[in-house]
């Protein structure tokens, strides 16, 4: 029986509800998978046997406790099977929607040594009304440029749920 660390960001919430999805895929096929917020004091990699990481993007940049726990981890996450997710509300756009093309992950990948085994990304979610004041209004004026959602009543989840079905179907196999 494998067992799987799905350590994760998140801002507002997606990108764990993420997590969660594919830890019952994982989970369906047997493994036993831990979720562990990166905002918590960290843990023993070594007792997993795959990693995934998670971690959403906020004001164009994914956290800093992501890049401290793979430079922190890097020699057990290129000992392991080892992949990365990254959640954002760019993801949204044909052409924008892959790791290959996507600007944040490839930033990302510039930014890190590490070379994750499995990729991918997701859209978020906007949801105006659960936003602070600054970022409603950063938020929109990103949405605007982005010719995205701008009316402040807007909650709409751009999550592909099928593609977290088909990426849990990759790290699963894995």
């Amino acid at each position: 029986m494998s067992t799987t660390l799905i350590a994760y960001s998140t801002d507002k919430g997606q990108t764990l509800k993420i997590c969660k999805q594919i830890q019952a895929q994982l989970e369906k096929k047997g493994e036993i998978v831990t979720l562990h917020n990166l905002a918590e004091p960290d843990l023993d990699l070594m007792p997993f046997d795959k990693i995934l990481i998670g971690a959403s993007i906020k004001h164009g940049k994914h956290s800093h406790q992501v890049f401290q726990f793979i430079k922190k981890h890097q020699d057990v996450l290129e000992q392991k099977p080892a992949g990365f997710f990254s959640v954002s509300l760019v993801a949204r756009k044909p052409g924008k929607d892959s790791p290959q093309t996507n600007p944040y992950m490839q930033a990302f990948l510039k930014r890190i040594a590490w070379v994750p085994d499995f990729m991918e990304v997701f859209g978020g979610m906007i949801d105006y009304q659960r936003y602070n004041f600054l970022d409603k209004h950063i938020i929109r004026l990103i949405m605007r440029i982005t010719k995205g959602p701008t009316d402040l009543s807007s909650c709409i989840e751009y999550t592909d749920w099928d593609k977290v079905d088909r990426f849990s179907r990759q790290v699963a196999n894995y």
